[in-house]
């Protein structure tokens, strides 16, 4: 509540939600173990080195955002006895591409799909005339891959943004992504919400003053969420409901819809 000039009390009106912004990994598609980490795998081979990362292995890598990022981390943390060449910076580039290559090739043959209630809560947000957006460390190219692979031939049109990659110097859980993203729908923080499914996210979201629903996965479901609105399993559908996870709500179960979104936000 505030006072006007004239002393009246008033109510202050409601911050009206305008779009949802989304994380990629992990959050739209499961594409962590069964994606990136066998593309990295076949790149790997490709270029004839003894790197293998298994399951286990690239959960601890995952500590690490950026691709480029997480092969430097891993040879600092796990392969001291690699000698690097003269030009490893210029082949650490070469490799990632290698690995997104592999990588859109594994989503051409349909080999991930979106995590249960995200098409549908991506339609029944278009219909509802939200905003749509991502902000995410992968690729563009990676994101419109999947967009298109796995939601639909135009997917990547549905979003009016996709912050991506390299676009800002400063990746998750630097807040600079959603921060680019916000400028360029001119939108404040609080007219929006993320989704995120790891602790690096949340703390990218919340350090941009957004509001954040969290969706684990088998990898980040002992991850901190501090500040999160809700954290759930996944969005539910109507015959696999999600299940609410943190304490405020423990025990819920249901479907994301635009209604709850609302809901949540206005809290």
């Amino acid at each position: 509540r505030f006072r006007n000039v004239t002393g009246v009390q008033t109510c202050a009106l409601p911050i009206l939600l305008k779009a949802l912004l989304f994380d990629v990994d992990g959050t739209l598609a499961d594409t962590e173990r069964d994606g990136h980490r066998p593309a990295f795998n076949a790149a790997f081979r490709e270029f004839g080195l003894d790197w293998d990362w298994d399951v286990p292995l690239y959960g601890e890598l995952l500590a690490v955002t950026g691709g480029k990022e997480r092969m430097k981390y891993y040879l600092e943390r796990f392969r001291p006895d690699y000698v690097k060449p003269d030009n490893f910076e210029a082949m650490i580039a070469e490799l990632h591409k290698a690995k997104t290559r592999h990588y859109t090739q594994l989503l051409a043959d349909g080999g991930i799909p979106l995590r249960p209630g995200v098409e549908r809560l991506l339609r029944e947000a278009r219909a509802a005339g939200l905003i749509l957006g991502v902000a995410t460390t992968t690729t563009p190219e990676n994101v419109t891959a999947l967009l298109r692979h796995s939601l639909a031939e135009d997917g990547a049109d549905w979003f009016a943004v996709i912050a991506a990659g390299d676009i800002v110097p400063a990746k998750k859980p630097a807040p600079d992504i959603y921060v680019w993203a916000l400028q360029q729908l001119g939108l404040s923080p609080e007219e929006c919400l993320a989704f995120e499914d790891s602790e690096n996210g949340i703390r990218s979201s919340r350090g941009a003053g957004l509001k954040t629903v969290v969706t684990i996965n088998d990898y980040t479901r002992d991850h901190e969420f501090t500040g999160a609105l809700a954290v759930l399993t996944d969005l539910g559908e109507a015959a696999t409901p999600y299940q609410r996870l943190d304490v405020a709500g423990q025990g819920e179960r249901g479907m994301v819809d635009v209604a709850r979104l609302r809901d949540w936000h206005a809290r």
